[in-house]
Formats: structure tokens, C-alpha cells, sequence
């Protein structure tokens, strides 16, 4: 499990530190994990299911299928399951501005929100 937990840092583009830091949980215990020194318990692959929920679990255990699940379409456009969305909502009601996308190529769009 360990070179498979290691294959999927890599396809995240993760670094150990990282994605310790994402999950809450000891830099060293994933050291120890990624070297097999250590299996993960149930709170390291709970916290893992909740902050990446397309990885698949049974790949990551077994290796038996694909390393990313098939997303239901509910599931795609449910803003709950983006990281983005899951800040807690503040009392008082906010309006969207703007939103800005910039671009690998030092350019950006600027999108106004309609009145």
C-alpha cells in the first residue's frame, strides 16, 4: 500500500509535508507509512477519504481497480464536495463581486458579478 499511497502524492503533486499538513496528522506517521515502517489506522484513512474523496479506497488497499473513482454526476456538481465550497457560511448574507482566473501565460480574465 505504501508505493501505491506514494503514486498518488505524485499524481497530486503533493509532497510528503503537504499532504501531512491536508490531513491533520504527523509528518513523521506519514514518513513512517510511505517507508512501511507503519500501516495507517482507521483516522488517517478516514481524514484521507474526506479531504480526497475520488481516490479509491479499494485501489489504495488492494491495488485491485483505477487509483481515482468514477464521480456520480450529483457528486460533480455538488459544491459540498469541493474543498473550496466546505468554509463554514458567515451569518451576515455576502454578494459576489468578482472572480479573477489568471492563466499560465501571465494573463488573467476578470469576471463581474450581474446587478
Amino acid at each position: 500500500m505504501n508505493r501505491r499511497l506514494l503514486q498518488f502524492l505524485q499524481a497530486e503533486n503533493l509532497t510528503q509535508t503537504q499532504f501531512a499538513d491536508t490531513l491533520s496528522v504527523a509528518r513523521g506517521s506519514v514518513s513512517h507509512i510511505l517507508a512501511g515502517r507503519n500501516k495507517p489506522g482507521y483516522d488517517f484513512l478516514e481524514s484521507l477519504l474526506l479531504h480526497f474523496p475520488r481516490l479509491n479506497l479499494e485501489w489504495l488497499l488492494t491495488g485491485k481497480g483505477r487509483m481515482y473513482r468514477d464521480v456520480s454526476p450529483e457528486e460533480a456538481q455538488d459544491p459540498a464536495q469541493l474543498e473550496l465550497f466546505s468554509m463554514p457560511v458567515q451569518a451576515e448574507a455576502r454578494k459576489l463581486e468578482k472572480i479573477i482566473v489568471y492563466y499560465d501565460d501571465n494573463t488573467f480574465q476578470e469576471f463581474r458579478a450581474s446587478e
